[in-house]
């Protein structure tokens, strides 16, 4: 079977009966469509009945669609990950009950919910469904009303392809039978509550399935506006590998791309937050706030805040958290941007930005970098287990100033003949008085050091050539600092949160807080080795978790060694 891109899935299945089939239907249409899937509700809609094409309709916001899209999205997020799901709502209204027609699909509304073909992000390539076919002899004509259907809701690629998922859910039937056939929307079904105004709050990192279900069910809620606040700054501060956070500026375009596909007629209003309430205490016009069990008493304070400001409560609307049926002992069970975030350790983020062609294949040459107590020569060394050639930059430094090297005789030049020892060797400790706080001064000395410890690093690189070695970490803590990019093919980056990293240096060099904080500011900040860097590990955990992590890294790069040496190598 072919695969698509993007897919637009049509679910027809009776309301009651859909919890059932969402599974099957979700991994069946991850075998046709591999990156974005929309999903479309319209419970009761018949593609098989001959009397003419079926129009879309608008449908009540009920308790039981709440529930289904919370499903939804988590069974999305266990049996098809890799996709982006997407439930559409534009045609999901609050109204009045009026009378049933043939005209309204028993909903009581009269207007078509899509006067023109609605734009989404992606162009459906194909449309599937869960419809259930009576004779499969209908096949061709059910696939041709789904087509044209689907053409009436939304803008599809030309030539949109059909796909009925029938034949994959067949041993559902006996248990929807066993159910009863029911109205699509049963009268019975318990109306939500909706709101003018609804707002919401979040991180909103690595846009997720409970986050889509947050999102949803707040659209569901909304009539008019949804203002959604997105922490910024001071708010991830604490926030676990905040390193890897998305920057604001993505994570609002992933919101709005998402919200203007699942319901473009609301109105949005996305603020950076920077502290926990934002416009939630001072907006007189919010009628709700959604929460989870988990940020229920932020919603409480909310409306503490609002009181106190002369302002009326809002209505806590609560959804449940996904569970995340993947996660490992030192994720949370829920479905979580800081899961995924630490799924990433040891995986490749980005392809190295530099041109790589001037450097051999072998040996395959890893920078390893990160701030001071980030634990990047313990993974050096595990590295080095694994098979690689450790370079250690700082002890190529300190060859560097032995007496007779060229460097030797410029920092005595350049700093004075005061700091040679009985011995002849330099004293580091006096040296470094002389340029400690003095930008200008350390600048001097770097730019004679930094280029002799390079060639020297290059030296140990072509021995490991000669040698048949087949991968070389260089350790540097001045990787990124010196500009030695252009002679590693990776960039690796070790990093932890500053307060971890402060005991650790006050512990191992016996340093007070105040001369452990100085070192660090002293440093590149994690955030800016991170935006260079394209592995990214973290030993804030233990030691056998940073095994695991070094473990995966060392398995995904001899991988990547492997298929740019077949890439390489010239057609047969």
């Amino acid at each position: 079977m072919s695969m698509f891109s993007t897919g637009i899935l049509v679910l027809t299945s009776p309301l009651h009966t859909l919890p059932l089939r969402i599974a099957p239907v979700l991994s069946s249409a991850a075998q046709v469509v591999e990156r974005t899937l929309y999903v479309h509700l319209h419970p009761g809609l018949n593609l098989g009945t001959g009397g003419g094409q079926p129009r879309p309709v608008f449908i009540p916001p009920v308790v039981d669609l709440s529930s289904l899209i919370t499903g939804l999205y988590s069974n999305a997020a266990n049996v098809c990950g890799h996709l982006d799901v997407r439930v559409l709502l534009t045609n999901v209204r609050a109204q009045p009950n009026n009378a049933s027609s043939p005209e309204t699909g028993g909903t009581g509304v009269a207007c078509n919910p899509f006067p023109s073909p609605q734009p989404l992000s992606h162009s459906p390539e194909v449309v599937l469904t869960d419809f259930a076919l009576q004779d499969p002899g209908q096949s061709p004509l059910v696939a041709q009303c789904l087509q044209r259907y689907t053409g009436r809701c939304y803008v599809c690629t030309p030539g949109l392809a059909s796909v009925l998922l029938h034949p994959q859910l067949q041993k559902l039937e006996e248990e929807v039978e066993k159910e009863g056939q029911k109205d699509d929307w049963d009268s019975s079904s318990e109306r939500m509550e909706t709101y003018s105004e609804v707002v919401v709050g979040g991180t909103f990192d690595r846009l997720h399935g409970a986050h889509k279900t947050l999102l949803n069910i707040s659209c569901l809620l909304a009539n008019k506006r949804f203002l959604i606040g997105v922490c910024d700054q001071e708010l991830l501060k604490k926030k676990v590998l905040k390193e890897l956070i998305e920057p604001y500026a993505l994570r609002v375009q992933r919101l709005q791309e998402f919200l203007q596909d699942v319901k473009p007629s609301l109105q949005y209003e996305i603020v950076p937050l920077s502290d926990p309430f934002g416009p939630s205490v001072i907006d007189a016009q919010l009628q709700c706030i959604v929460v989870s069990e988990e940020t229920r008493r932020g919603g409480e304070a909310v409306n503490k805040k609002r009181l106190e400001n002369g302002l009326p409560g809002l209505v806590l609307h609560e959804i449940q958290l996904l569970k995340d049926a993947h996660h490992t002992e030192m994720e949370e069970e829920k479905i979580s941007s800081s899961s995924l975030r630490s799924r990433l350790l040891g995986t490749l983020l980005t392809d190295p930005k530099q041109d790589k062609s001037h450097l051999p294949l072998v040996p395959y040459v890893i920078g390893l970098t990160g701030g001071s107590g980030s634990g990047k020569s313990s993974i050096a060394r595990q590295l080095e287990a694994l098979g690689a050639v450790r370079i250690n930059s700082d002890q190529l430094g300190h060859e560097t100033y032995r007496p007779g090297e060229v460097a030797y005789n410029r920092v005595l030049e350049e700093f004075g003949s005061d700091l040679i020892n009985e011995d002849k060797t330099i004293n580091r400790r006096a040296l470094g008085r002389k340029v400690f706080g003095n930008k200008e001064r350390l600048k001097a000395l770097t730019d004679i050091v930094w280029p002799e410890i390079a060639l020297l690093v290059k030296e140990r690189i072509q021995q490991a050539r000669e040698e048949g070695k087949q991968v070389c970490v260089v350790d540097a803590a001045v990787l990124l600092e010196a500009g030695w990019t252009d002679i590693v093919h990776e960039v690796w980056v070790t990093v932890i949160p500053e307060e971890e990293a402060v005991s650790r240096i006050m512990a191992r060099d016996g340093v007070s807080q105040e001369d452990a904080v100085r070192r660090l500011q002293s440093q590149w900040p994690n955030t800016q080795q991170v935006e260079q860097a394209n592995v990214v590990l973290c030993t804030l955990w233990e030691p056998e978790i940073t095994q695991k992590q070094v473990r995966k890294a060392w398995d995904l790069l001899q991988k990547r060694i492997q298929q740019s040496r077949e890439g390489a190598k010239p057609p047969s």
